[in-house]
């Protein structure tokens, strides 16, 4: 299973944000419209990823709800059929909901730095350190804390979970 380091954070000024990250970055930024629809799975998240060119990918993954750089563990299929496999995981395991975003990517070594506008939630923030198969977490965590910093990412802006449970719960916080 693949596994990255991630944080999530608020986002007071997206522009400034954008500014620093364009400076540190190696690629992008490249603009993706997502949607994500979730079900309910007993041992992690499952969740199906649609693009507008018609494309998606259904993506397992589990990671602890805490706040500041955390380890998470996914696996990912690419599908050509994300309206009818929607529809037979809908049928088979029920939707929780859905998570609506535009995504801006940027690529700073091996890390995916996303700034996301995402409907009813407002502006956020995502770092995900990529881990080699063998490489220990703490190395990744090290790459998380510097990005955070050089991008001026405060401790206190960082959020626990997903932008599902930040829309379940009602609250941009």
């Amino acid at each position: 299973m693949a596994r990255n380091i991630e944080i999530k954070a608020r986002v007071a000024d997206m522009d400034a944000l954008a500014a620093r990250a364009a400076a540190i970055a190696d690629g992008g930024p490249e603009e993706i419209a997502q949607d994500d629809t979730f079900f309910r799975c007993d041992n992690g998240r499952l969740k199906l990823r649609t693009y507008a060119d018609g494309t998606g990918h259904l993506i397992f993954y589990r990671r602890p709800d805490e706040d500041g750089p955390k380890v998470s563990f996914y696996v990912l299929s690419p599908t050509a059929s994300p309206d009818t496999l929607r529809e037979a995981l809908t049928l088979s395991n029920g939707q929780e909901g859905r998570v609506i975003k535009h995504r801006t990517l940027y690529l700073v070594g091996r890390t995916r730095v996303h700034l996301d506008r995402v409907q009813g939630l407002g502006d956020y923030m995502e770092l995900e350190v990529v881990l080699t198969e063998d490489e220990t977490a703490e190395a990744g965590l090290r790459e998380a804390r510097e990005l955070m910093a050089r991008l001026r990412i405060s401790a206190d802006c960082l959020v626990t979970g997903a932008y599902h449970d930040l829309l379940r719960a009602g609250s941009a916080a």
